[in-house]
């Protein structure tokens, strides 16, 4: 059986995961915009978000759970109610199965869309925390998709470049590389990305 690595408050962690049987999980552009939306609503809450990227079959994050004695009080998006203490995965368990309903009901399929369950990776080492940032923007060119991060429109590379408002953790990814030409910088650099996949625990499908 899998060891499954627990959620656990001001620790980070590169989670990731595919569609089930590398199915697609982003068939349209409205497909993204609404797992952004149930990413706001079900993550922002409980997590820190460092860098993110979503692709047709998988997607990748680099997250930071927030201690729960800083929520208390605070209340979800909607505003209805306080958000109650529970495990952290049962946060993105809920993200998933909500999207996962709205998929199967746009697209009349059935089942899980996800693999189960959803990956994830310690990182409790700092040297690498700035290389994984770089991994996840990297991770549309190393598939394909493009030839340069910035012309990926669904991750938060050009988040950390504008000056637009942001719930991601923009100003502490920035010191990370000490400036943001040296964010660019680092960013257009070749990747060993064998000792990295091997850091973190990934296949040849992420």
């Amino acid at each position: 059986m899998q060891n499954i690595i627990p959620l656990e408050e001001d620790n980070y962690y590169h989670i990731y995961n595919c569609g089930i049987n590398g199915e697609d999980l982003f068939r349209e552009e409205a497909n993204y915009e609404y797992f952004l939306r149930l990413y706001d609503k079900h993550i922002t809450p409980i997590t820190d978000t460092y860098a993110w990227c979503l692709m047709k079959n998988h997607f990748h994050l680099l997250i930071k759970i927030k201690s729960f004695q800083n929520l208390t009080g605070f209340e979800n998006l909607s505003g209805l109610k306080p958000i109650k203490k529970k495990p952290p995965h049962q946060y993105y368990s809920n993200l998933f199965n909500a999207y996962s309903k709205a998929i199967n009901k746009r697209y009349s399929r059935h089942g899980s869309l996800f693999e189960r369950p959803f990956k994830r990776k310690l990182i409790d080492d700092e040297d690498y925390l700035q290389t994984v940032v770089v991994y996840i923007h990297n991770n549309p060119v190393h598939h394909g998709f493009t030839n340069d991060a910035t012309d990926w429109i669904w991750s938060s590379y050009n988040s950390c470049l504008s000056k637009e408002p942001t719930k991601l953790k923009r100003k502490e990814v920035i010191e990370m590389f000490d400036d943001v030409d040296n964010f660019k910088y680092v960013h257009q650099q070749e990747m060993e990305l064998i000792e990295i996949d091997n850091f973190l625990e990934i296949n040849d499908d992420f």
